[in-house]
């Protein structure tokens, strides 16, 4: 007897090409976005060779750089999404979703919503912008030397956000398909209730310009702490903060595609992408093992031998990744093993580990001070050479930590046995072995201090040198490749994006001028500027508790930054932004070792397996966080450490 195939059944074929095609799309544009990155590397090489050796520059690079960064964002953004790489704070709601995942599935198609919807403006506007690009015969660059049309990036870039878009929109059906009760419909319900609620009680209130600032800072604090993703966090409440404070949405709309195209759209932005790829091929080269055997050799006789080892292994690496996330995964794999087969207890080897790590986000090249760079609007090379001493004693003072630990703790450290079994070097080996390091190191901060290179341009020649030697060694194979440039594309959006998003959240706290009412009551209250500075490194640390250290940078450093110029300019001195990036920096470091967040010891943690506790890791980090408390200390007890190198 034959049946009819429903509707539904029938459907499902045609439903199952659809996304499958979407996907396919999905991965060609992120697959676009990561080969752009790869050929802007070489061709910022290409130009410094000819410019360097030739005297024969490739005019429009620069331009060609500036105005590729955008639409790379925007190609790779779907895919960041759907890999769950968007950065959010889920401190309360990966908990939530634990226990009651039906509930914190229908909070997060609210959250979805509103991304889908921000992004659905954010491609209107695009679109009218390369419409307007092409009617109008706009071009990059100058005529009778290099000229280039904008519209076929504005075309890509409003591609790319209705990708985004659509990605929110089927991220939100997914979210809505878990619905199974009423408890969860009704959840949905109160978080969209409340949405409106708040919206309609400020829109009647009619609050003036400082009491909307002040909301602004409440709603991006309380939607953090819900979960909702931090880059469309900031450009919610910039968009609704500019829409009630001017009272026209057309004016934050434009503020929304200003703060989209107008703020990573500089040369200085290529550097993000070109450090992480520098430091993507260095951790799959080899280089932090090479490391970390002449330090064991070399250290082996000392108290904590192999622990101070890890420290000077890790700053090593560090001068040549500028990621703690890679340290701590790689010497999680090389140091931990090692270190408990000799004796050491796993919460002083993990703990070391994890501690140590840290030092790839201060020491040069560091992702976390050009971010800061861009922030604050302060130079990349002065902050570079701003952080060496600071980098290289707070390495210093994790080694004298050590040694203090070994001979009056040895409990917590445990017994040593010989390391005898160790692979022997001599000075040549040991140089050997460095070599590939110093070789990066001396393209890296030695073209920087030199004015030999940008620092994009530093980025890109150490990249493509990493690259090389990663080839020399035999490590680069065609799957390892494509893994490098993908997540070099997924790190580098994720952290752009923040970026974008800090920009349309400082436009609306200016236009509301709470930062300026802040200076002036500051100024007036008596704090002074050592008060000040105290009551926003607390802030910092706190928040490192539960928010990852990009994230705090883009959302604190624009509200505080004014403040601690009008004051820190007549105590510390006209580099005083300088100065402060590198004592944020230090602080936010510690956010990475505290609980409930502390990133670099979930990585260690996951990385290690069973061999401990993620409790032992943070008891085992926490004699690191007291020694880059020392530090902050230092530092503001002789400033002249940050400005001694430039």
């Amino acid at each position: 007897m034959h049946h009819p195939i429903s509707g539904e059944a029938a459907d499902a074929p045609r439903r199952t090409a659809i996304s499958s095609l979407y996907s396919h799309v999905i991965s060609a544009l992120a697959a676009l976005g990561t080969v752009w990155i790869f050929a802007i590397m070489l061709l910022i090489c290409a130009d410094v060779i000819g410019l360097k050796l030739f005297a024969r520059p490739l005019y429009g690079v620069i331009e060609f750089t500036e105005n590729s960064i955008v639409p790379i964002v925007f190609l790779q953004l779907a895919a960041v999404l759907r890999h769950g790489r968007l950065t959010r704070a889920d401190f309360l709601f990966a908990p939530l979703k634990a226990n009651r995942p039906g509930i914190a599935g229908m909070m997060d198609a609210v959250f979805l919503l509103i991304g889908g919807g921000i992004f659905a403006v954010l491609a209107a506007e695009l679109l009218g912008d390369f419409t307007a690009a092409l009617g109008n015969g706009e071009y990059i660059g100058t005529r009778g030397v290099f000229t280039m049309p904008t519209w076929p990036f504005r075309l890509l870039t409003a591609i790319g956000a209705v990708a985004t878009a659509v990605e929110f929109a089927r991220c939100v059906t997914l979210a809505l398909a878990r619905c199974r009760s009423r408890q969860e419909v009704l959840a949905l319900s109160v978080t969209l209730g409340l949405f409106a609620l708040s919206l309609a009680l400020i829109m009647w209130m009619e609050p003036g310009r400082l009491a909307l600032g002040g909301l602004i800072i409440l709603g991006l604090v309380v939607l953090l702490a819900a979960g909702m993703h931090v880059a469309p966090v900031m450009m919610l409440v910039g968009l609704v903060g500019i829409w009630l404070i001017r009272d026209n949405p057309t004016i934050a709309f434009k503020a929304l595609k200003t703060a989209t195209t107008g703020t990573v759209n500089k040369f200085d932005f290529g550097v993000i992408p070109l450090f992480v790829l520098m430091g993507l091929f260095t951790d799959i080269s080899g280089i932090g093992r090479d490391a970390y055997r002449v330090a064991a050799w070399w250290t082996r006789k000392l108290l904590g031998g192999l622990g101070i080892a890890t420290v000077v292994a890790n700053a090593i690496f560090a001068a040549v990744t500028g990621i703690s996330i890679a340290s701590a995964a790689v010497f999680s794999k090389l140091a931990v093993p090692q270190m408990v087969a000799h004796g050491y207890t796993p919460r002083f080897a993990t703990g070391t580990v994890a501690g140590s790590s840290v030092l790839g986000m201060l020491l040069p090249p560091s992702l976390l001070l050009i971010i800061y760079a861009f922030v604050a609007e302060a130079s990349v090379g002065k902050l570079f050479l701003a952080a060496i001493i600071p980098g290289l004693f707070l390495a210093l003072l994790f080694c004298a930590t050590i040694l203090l630990m070994a001979r009056y703790w040895p409990g917590f450290v445990g017994q040593p046995a010989s390391v005898v079994d160790l692979e022997a070097e001599t000075l040549v080996s040991s140089a050997r072995r460095l070599l590939p390091i110093g070789v990066l190191i001396t393209v890296i901060i030695g073209g920087v201090y030199l004015g030999w290179f940008t620092p994009t341009q530093a980025g890109a020649v150490g990249a493509l040198a990493a690259m090389g030697i990663t080839i020399l060694r035999g490590k680069l194979n065609r799957s390892a490749l494509w893994m490098v440039m993908q997540e070099t594309g997924l790190i580098s959006v994720s952290v752009l994006m923040l970026v974008i998003g800090a920009s349309m959240l400082s436009k609306a706290l200016v236009i509301s001028t709470l930062p300026m009412q802040m200076v002036d009551f500051a100024t007036a209250s008596g704090f002074g500027f050592w008060g000040v500075l105290g009551l926003f490194l607390l802030i910092v640390v706190l928040m490192g508790m539960f928010l990852d250290a990009s994230s705090i940078i883009v959302i604190t450093v624009p509200i505080a930054l004014p403040l601690i110029v009008t004051l820190g300019v007549p105590v510390i001195g006209p580099d005083v932004v300088i100065w402060f990036g590198i004592v944020t920096v230090v602080a936010v470091e510690m956010g990475l070792l505290t609980p409930p967040f502390g990133i670099s010891v979930f990585v260690v943690k996951s990385t290690v397996g069973s061999i401990c506790t993620l409790g032992d890791v943070f008891i085992g980090s926490l004699p690191f966080v007291l020694a880059m408390a020392v530090l902050i200390v230092v530092l503001m007890a002789f400033p002249s450490l940050v400005t001694l190198a430039f």
